[in-house]
Formats: C-alpha cells, structure tokens, sequence
C-alpha cells in the first residue's frame, strides 16, 4: 500500500470503511450504558481536537504529554496529534509526582493532558517545567480539552509528514534508574502495522477485543494500529474484566493480552470452548508466557495462543506464525517457550560479548534491525550511539537464542529487568529510591516467578549500623513514591548482599534464594 504522506494518521484514516456510519468502536459509559463510535465520529471528532491544538500555535516538534485513564476520547487525542504532527507522549497513570516531574522536565511538552482530579499537582509541574497549556480530560468524556475542543470545526486536513518525522516517543525506564525516552517515527510505526497486518491474517470482518492500556505499545501500537490499519471495529473496554472479556467473545475474532490476563481468564468457569467458538486468534506479549498457561489456554478453549515479541524501541520484533503460508516456509507451528520468528523486513541475529556471530542453538545477545528499529533516545546522543553496533544493530538487552528452524527463545536479560504483568521494571530505579531511606545502607531488587504477573520483584535490604527498618514500612513509603507495578512485592531485611571477587552484587544468587516465594508447592 502506498500513501502520498507518510503521516500515520494519514495511512490509518485511508483503511476506514467506505460507510463511516457504521461503528468503529463498542463502548460504554462508566455505569455500563452502550456509548458507539461510528467511524464518522473518529474523523470529526479527532478533526476538532486537533483544530484545537492548531490554535495554540505549537511550535514544530511539539511534545504532547498525556496522562489519562484510558477512554476514547484519550485515544481521540492520541489521533488528532498525528493529525497535526506533533509528537506523542504517552505516561502511564501509576506515575507518581517525582516520576511526571522527571519526565515533564525531560520532554519540555508543549501541552500537558491529566486527568481532572490530578490537575491541582500536574499542572503546577508541568507550569514549573515551561510548559504553557494544561487540559483535562476524564472518563466521563469531561474536562478542558473536550470543552474547548467543541468549539473548534470537525474539518481538518492531516500535515505531510514522511517517513523519518517523529510520531511518538515512549519512556522506558534505565537501568542507571533515568528513564530514556525512544523516539518512534511515523515510518515506524506504520511500516509495523502493516507487517503486523499480513502476518496475522487480519480479515475484512475482525473486530477485536480492546483491554489494554493505551499508555504502552502494545495497547496503542499493536492493538489500536492493528484495528484501525485494517478497518476493523474494536470492543473497547476501560479496564481489563475477565468475565466480561469472556462474554464478549462472541462478538469478536481476536484478542491481545499479557500473560496475566489470560491467568485470570483461565480462572474463570465461563471460559470455555463454546466460549471462545467465534474467536480467530489469541495474541500474547509483553511478558514472558509461561508453557503451563499455553498449554492449559490450548486444552481449555481449543485455541493455541500466538506468543509474539517486541519492545518500546522496536514495536514488535518476532512472532509465531498465524498460518502455514509458502511464502514462509516452515512456519507453521506455534511453539510454547518461544516468540517465533523475525517479523518480514526484521534481521535478528545472536551475538556473542564481542560481537561475533553465534552458530544456530547458541545463547547470546540478540541485536535487530530494521525499518521498525527506533530512531534513538531523547535528547541522549550518547547513549544512543551505546546502544547500536556497527551496520544499525540495536542491542535489545535481552539473551536469546534462535534454532535451526528459526525460532528465537528469550532466555533472559541482561540489564535485569523485571517484567510484571507486562510492564518493564529495572532495579536499579526501584533500589534508588530505596537506598534513600532512612536506615538503608544498600539494597538489591531481583525478578521472581509468580503465576499470575509472571514476574515480582523482591527487596533486599541491607541496614546502616545500628539502624533496624521495618521491611513492611518500607514497601508502605514505596507505595507513594513509585507506580504500583514497580514496588516490589515483598521485602527482606539481610546483613550483606552477595558479591563475587570484583565486588559485584550476584544477583542470580538471590534470584535463585527467593525464586519459589510466590509459587505453589
């Protein structure tokens, strides 16, 4: 498919239906009443969002920071700033004051959008920061931005944007504890979708099932990207319910999940094969899917789950096949334990420390390229550059291996990260603010199994002399300092951390100490 721009907005609004009458998105208001989207209301509706925007005058590159509950509306103005070309910003809605305070300070946005009972601490941030104009906009389709956004024409032209024009930039935590902001352009984006697309055999009559957040790549790039590119309407859910999920099977084809999502599914007596008759496909991602769940999902609904593999920086990477197609020749199988084979147009490859290239079977560090691949950090030159080899590979951090049929499993990471109920979790953040306690002398924050997020973490504290931290009072304090998926779930007091001859804290050696804490005997 080609498009005179390359403005993602652009490519999206080309694939919608030819009757924008019908709908494009099954919702409903907070006390559960049916609220419709027609695909009319997408185009008109996003044209007056971002007519307002155009009013503000926005300097070019202008950062849109947004940290709203999921609705619509959100993803509304999500469209209206492709519309105008400016760069989106998505925060998760478990960031704390000190978390939006780094980040705002960071991006220098343009334009702040909160929820409204936030704006009293965001918008004094954000005023702090520069930045000149602050909306609302909440659940119950209230708030500033909408207000003045219905005063604004429903007619708006998209700008031109090409290939390389920032679309987005998504904040992934560091593993020195300073969030890197990576920069997605619309080629990026675009170019994943429609991967994505023909790969996953998307169909004229699709409607998939929206129970993500909108603030993390998988929610927004590879859910609302994939419904929208391929014209296909979305059961919108606010928040993740299982038994409504379950419900709504019937009416929808495919469905995108974290692990934990479809732990709790599977803990629902309703699931079952009649249940989930009507659906085409299972997609999982974000967190490592454990074999169990693959194979109890399989036995329960009938269905084998399509395991798949991506990153902030990239969108998605690899996948399991949907389907035996010749012009792949060999993938047909989905495997439990693996996230399949490099997307058409991806290079992967596993390397060794120094580079070299490992023999098929071999575990090592997994490097991609390609025209999904970001363009960099935010303002981190740097660290950029750190993070490419020679020829445009990026070194994803993560340790794989990939067989002789082409199948890459994910072994581990080698920065420590923590992935709990799809969302990244690093250490040495969570081990900052710890270590600022009063009483702490160090600590140590470690990655567990658990059954339903996949992945915990755990403290490991180790106290000043004389001092005695109470390790409850301790997870308390984190709790209002830090989003709720990155505490760690429980906390141990010790005398010293492990450490090899260099000093080094042996993770692994706590990993393995506490690794059957959350999981049955």
């Amino acid at each position: 498919m080609q498009f005179p721009s390359q403005n993602l907005f652009s490519a999206l609004r080309a694939a919608f239906p030819q009757d924008l009458d019908q709908t494009a998105v099954f919702a409903s208001t907070p006390d559960g009443a049916p609220l419709n989207y027609s695909w009319r209301d997408l185009e008109r509706a996003s044209a007056c969002i971002a007519n307002l925007l155009v009013s503000l005058q926005l300097p070019e590159g202008s950062r849109i920071a947004v940290q709203v509950e999921k609705s619509v509306e959100a993803l509304l103005l999500y469209l209206a700033t492709l519309r105008v070309g400016c760069i989106f910003l998505p925060l998760n809605t478990a960031y704390q004051k000190a978390e939006i305070e780094y980040f705002i300070g960071d991006a220098q946005p343009a334009v702040v959008v909160c929820s409204p009972e936030h704006f009293g601490w965001v918008s004094k941030i954000a005023f702090k920061a520069g930045t000149r104009n602050v909306f609302t906009l909440g659940q119950d389709r209230g708030g500033s931005l909408l207000e003045r956004a219905a005063h604004c024409s429903d007619q708006h032209l998209p700008v031109v944007r090409g290939k390389d024009d920032l679309a987005c930039i998504l904040y992934t935590s560091g593993t020195t504890g300073r969030s890197k902001g990576a920069m997605l352009s619309h080629g990026n984006l675009l170019s994943n979708a429609l991967v994505l697309q023909d790969y996953w055999g998307w169909q004229k009559d699709d409607v998939l099932v929206h129970a993500l957040p909108i603030y993390h790549a998988h929610g927004l790039f590879v859910g609302v990207h994939g419904a929208l590119i391929n014209g296909s309407p979305m059961l919108w859910f606010n928040k993740f319910d299982p038994r409504a999920t379950i419900a709504a099977m019937p009416r929808a084809t495919v469905f995108m999940g974290v692990p934990t999502l479809y732990v709790r599914m599977l803990a629902e007596s309703a699931l079952t094969r009649e249940a989930a008759a009507h659906m085409r496909l299972f997609i999982s991602g974000s967190a490592p899917l454990l074999v169990d769940t693959f194979a109890a999902w399989q036995q329960r609904t009938g269905h084998t789950i399509l395991e798949r593999y991506g990153m902030s920086e990239t969108a998605m990477l690899c996948s399991n096949p949907y389907r035996a197609d010749a012009r792949y020749a060999g993938q047909n199988e989905r495997r439990g334990g693996t996230v399949g084979f490099p997307l058409p147009g991806t290079d992967l490859r596993v390397v060794d420390d120094a580079g070299q290239m490992l023999p098929a079977g071999e575990i090592g560090n997994i490097q991609v390229r390609g025209p999904n691949v970001f363009q960099g950090y935010w303002h981190m030159p740097e660290k950029t550059a750190q993070e490419f080899a020679a020829g445009g590979w990026f070194k994803t951090g993560d340790v794989g291996q990939q067989d002789a049929r082409g199948y890459v499993t994910i072994v581990g990471r080698s920065k420590d990260l923590i992935i709990s109920g799809g969302f990244n979790v690093y250490p040495a953040e969570i081990e900052s603010f710890i270590n600022e306690l009063p009483g702490v002398m160090e600590s140590a924050v470690v990655g567990v199994p658990h059954a339903d997020f996949g992945e915990v973490g755990v403290a490991i504290i180790v106290p000043r002399a004389g001092a005695t931290p109470d390790a409850e009072a301790i997870i308390a304090k984190l709790r209002g300092q830090l989003a709720h998926f990155k505490v760690p779930k429980r906390c141990f007091i010790a005398a010293e951390l492990p450490r090899n001859s260099m000093g080094k804290v042996q993770k692994n050696l706590l990993r393995e100490q506490y690794q059957g804490l959350f999981l049955k005997a």
